[in-house]
């Protein structure tokens, strides 16, 4: 299995991987963020990304100010929300901006990365297409280009009836 907990393995991967792990080395995000142990999630290192899918960082916070403080110091031009979650009531952060032609979003949460839903998903997705083939990774990509998002269009074609939590299970 791919390690996915560094940026390294973008390098061998399709146009759109080794561009992102360009951009992200150039511009110093992951060094910039290192404190926070951030994590690239999402579709575009499993390879289900579509035109303008996002740069999903995520990253252990453990107070959510001081982190938009961090980010203030660091980053320019961008969007900061703090929420909180609609299951645990649990605060997270999300910090959008652009960076070359990548959108970016950046999520900061009070918990280690890998326990993240974001990581959690991803590996699941990643597994799930694995052993499906290139077949269903190819529908998942139809699907979003649809305008379904990610966990919907697993759940379509796998017939899940929640796959925001069923993935989870995987």
């Amino acid at each position: 299995m791919i390690d996915f907990t560094t940026i390294d393995y973008l390098r061998e991967g399709n146009e759109r991987q080794k561009r992102a792990y360009e951009v992200l080395l150039k511009h110093k995000i992951f060094e910039r963020l290192s404190n926070y142990s951030p994590l690239l999630a999402g579709t575009i290192p499993i390879g289900i990304d579509i035109e303008g899918s996002d740069l999903d960082i995520i990253c252990e916070i453990k107070d959510s100010a001081e982190f938009e403080k961090f980010l203030i110091q660091v980053f320019e031009n961008f969007d900061i929300k703090i929420k909180k979650s609609d299951t645990d009531n649990e605060e997270f952060l999300v910090c959008n901006f652009e960076l070359e032609e990548f959108p970016v979003e950046i999520f900061g949460q009070n918990k280690p990365v890998i326990e993240q839903n974001a990581y959690r998903h991803m590996i699941a997705e990643y597994k799930i297409l694995e052993e499906k083939g290139e077949d269903f990774k190819q529908k998942i990509i139809e699907l979003k280009k649809k305008g379904i998002k990610t966990e919907p269009a697993f759940g379509i074609l796998l017939g899940l009836e929640n796959p925001y939590e069923d993935l989870l299970k995987f």
